[in-house]
């Protein structure tokens, strides 16, 4: 059965700076970044602090706060780019992310042979990406533009790429960042339409946004973060 499962996740790390230079007196937003502990070379940033939720199949979940409260960092704490550094954190299911809509892709390859290289680094088989490629290509709707570098892409034809080829082959846990608005309106309405039919097949859905009406229309729960630690969570 898919489901998330975290447990008083902590992630710190030590800040290092050059010896030549003297920290200024700074002014901490109480409702940004993560808490900034010691000083001079032993100063340490809590990134994430005691963050602790659940999620079982179907759920999609809205990740709120403001910049720096720690929403991108969590989603790659569940991908597993940063190893928290207390904690317990059980996954179980497949895990594929979109947080950057260039990750993966080569500037100079076509964009039919970025769906073979982003499909290779996702761990498919040739045979599994060669009998997606074309439902890939239809749902993206580049068209000819499929044969151009993906150097030529707009940022909306980038992101209509990534999120076909990441949702086509259907993850059971798919991470995103807040770039999937950069879609056009016809293509949102489609992207929201396979988050659902994702998670009701089982899914989950881990979605971190400032759009409040992209997360009403696509979330059933939510998690709000200020500065690394659970403010909220229903």
């Amino acid at each position: 059965m898919v489901s998330i499962k975290a447990n008083d996740l902590r992630l710190a790390y030590h800040v290092r700076e050059k010896l030549t230079l003297r920290p200024r007196a700074t002014r901490v937003s109480k409702h940004t970044g993560g808490t900034i502990t010691g000083a001079g070379r032993h100063r340490f940033v809590t990134a994430l602090d005691g963050v602790s939720f659940e999620l079982e199949a179907g759920d999609r979940l809205g990740l709120v706060g403001a910049n720096g409260a720690g929403k991108t960092t969590l989603l790659k704490v569940l991908y597993g780019i940063y190893e928290p550094t207390a904690g317990n954190l059980e996954i179980r299911g497949k895990v594929d992310a979109l947080f950057n809509i260039s990750i993966g892709f080569r500037q100079e390859a076509t964009g039919r042979r970025n769906i073979m290289l982003r499909g290779l680094i996702n761990g498919w088989t040739e045979d599994q990406i060669a009998g997606r490629t074309e439902e890939i290509i239809e749902f993206s709707e580049l068209g000819d533009f499929i044969d151009m570098p993906f150097r030529s892409y707009s940022q909306g034809m980038a992101a209509r790429l990534a999120f076909a080829i990441a949702t086509t082959m259907e993850p059971e846990i798919l991470l995103m960042d807040e770039w999937i608005g950069a879609g056009d309106a016809a293509f949102q309405v489609k992207a929201k339409q396979r988050m659902n039919e994702l998670a009701e097949k089982a899914g989950i859905i881990v979605l971190a946004s400032h759009s409040e009406e992209l997360l009403k229309k696509t979330c059933n729960k939510r998690l709000e973060l200020e500065r690394g630690r659970v403010k909220s969570f229903g």
